[in-house]
């Protein structure tokens, strides 16, 4: 037993090796004097909300009362908070992949660009503005007013470049006189007329400050005698600078109305002539048959003038936001896709080169199956950043279609604190944001790990 008790018995430590085991001790814990202060700031900037966030989750929006699963029944059968969920996959789809695909192409083809560094500074810098001045900035360029929205602006001017503007959108007939308006928006005389007949077509709504430049006065062309076989008239303002005048009568002070289109019309509706007024209003159709027509001024002299494109319409507004998203983080994309580039190995390129293979293959096959890796942490991290995003929502988009626009983080923000005061549901949705994001940060994590070995 003796025997036994001393073979199985410690060796003592020689001097030596106790000083080590000591100094390894020692050096735990300044180790963890130094992490403490992280993991207490950790603790209590991350675990704590969290596992509070979980708690606050099963109970009613006072807290006082312990509900259960409630409110994540209430959240999936919320149609508000569905369409946060449905536009949350839309910016997980769309945005990183549109970024990484974005990011490769400029990648490679800034190598090819001798200004290269100066380039990657112009796209890496929106990068440091904050999102609220890109909120800021975006909002003005998509407001609907061509004269504040910069994209508004240039669609209005390519617009009118092709198909021109109504030369009178605010014009409208005199009340009481011989015009009816059709149901198109066009104005047509009410009674009939006929080869050697003269009309006056009296119009009000326009500005004299809004006249074309040349027109002249009506008065002139409307007391000319309609030659045989032709059917003339003037269209003209009614309205006396100054006051004073007729109604339905052509003074000396009246203006003609330039440029307006005019039709002859038959019983049947259809239009059998068209021409265009003179500078002075006036108009002629020669060469009609004998018979009865109406004058008509079609509807495309009063179209209201081109406004652009509701881009922060219910339609539009996320597509709209995900814009200004690749504005910002297309340079981040590219700078990290770059820096794998230049670490490739060049022979591989070299060698596919000499053996024939165009850029197109070269790129296809080689370049991007080697930056696999770096495409896909940029697109993983990216994706964590899109789930969380709520500044440019928030910002960005106008108040009567913030729900078409929100995001799970929008929508967490708006039921507990934006107005809906139900920190339960809130904390509900907070949750599920967490368990969205977590399966993305380990693969994240895994793929960092896995790297350094």
């Amino acid at each position: 037993m003796t025997a036994t008790l001393v073979k199985n018995a410690r060796p003592p430590l020689s001097g030596q090796a106790e000083r080590a085991r000591q100094s390894r001790r020692r050096s735990r814990i300044i180790a963890l004097l130094f992490v403490f202060p992280a993991l207490l700031l950790l603790g209590a900037l991350v675990v704590y909300p969290v596992l509070f966030s979980i708690g606050r989750s099963f109970f009613d929006a006072s807290g006082s009362r312990f509900v259960g699963g409630d409110n994540y029944t209430e959240m999936f059968s919320d149609p508000a908070t569905l369409k946060a969920i449905r536009n949350t996959v839309i910016w997980v789809l769309v945005a990183p992949t549109l970024l990484t695909g974005l990011g490769l192409i400029l990648a490679v083809l800034v190598e090819k660009v001798r200004w290269a560094t100066a380039f990657k500074l112009l796209l890496f810098l929106p990068m440091a503005v904050s999102f609220l001045a890109a909120g800021i900035i975006f909002r003005l360029a998509y407001d609907e007013d061509p004269h504040k929205g910069v994209l508004n602006a240039a669609a209005v001017t390519v617009h009118n470049a092709f198909k021109g503007t109504a030369e009178y959108p605010t014009a409208r007939a005199r009340t009481g006189q011989d015009l009816t308006a059709g149901e198109d928006g066009s104005y047509r005389t009410a009674v009939n007329l006929g080869p050697g007949d003269t009309v006056t077509l009296p119009l009000v709504g326009v500005a004299p400050k809004d006249l074309p430049g040349g027109a002249r006065p009506a008065y002139p062309a409307a007391h000319r005698r309609a030659a045989a076989g032709d059917l003339r008239g003037v269209v003209y303002l009614d309205f006396t600078p100054g006051g004073g005048g007729s109604p339905g009568v052509v003074d000396r002070k009246e203006s003609g109305l330039p440029r307006m289109k005019v039709e002859a019309v038959r019983a049947d509706g259809k239009a059998v002539a068209s021409t265009t007024s003179a500078a002075d209003g006036s108009f002629r159709f020669t060469g009609l048959a004998a018979g009865s027509y109406g004058v008509e001024l079609p509807a495309s002299n009063f179209a209201q003038p081109y406004q652009g494109v509701s881009w922060l319409g219910p339609a539009l507004v996320t597509p709209a936001i995900i814009g200004a998203y690749l504005w910002i983080w297309t340079g981040f994309a590219m700078v990290l896709i770059g820096a794998g580039l230049a670490a490739l190995p060049r022979d591989a390129l070299e060698a596919a080169r000499m053996d024939g293979a165009n850029e197109w293959q070269i790129f296809r096959r080689i370049t991007v199956p080697l930056l696999a890796p770096v495409l896909t942490v940029v697109f993983v991290t990216l994706v964590i950043n899109v789930m969380k995003v709520f500044d440019l929502v928030y910002i960005i988009a106008p108040g009567q279609v913030q729900e078409d626009a929100a995001v799970l983080a929008t929508r967490m923000w708006l039921v507990s604190f934006g107005g809906g005061n139900n920190q339960g549901l809130g904390s509900a949705i907070g949750v599920l944001l967490l368990v969205l994001v977590i399966p993305a940060m380990a693969f994240n994590v895994r793929r960092f790990r896995r790297s350094q070995r």
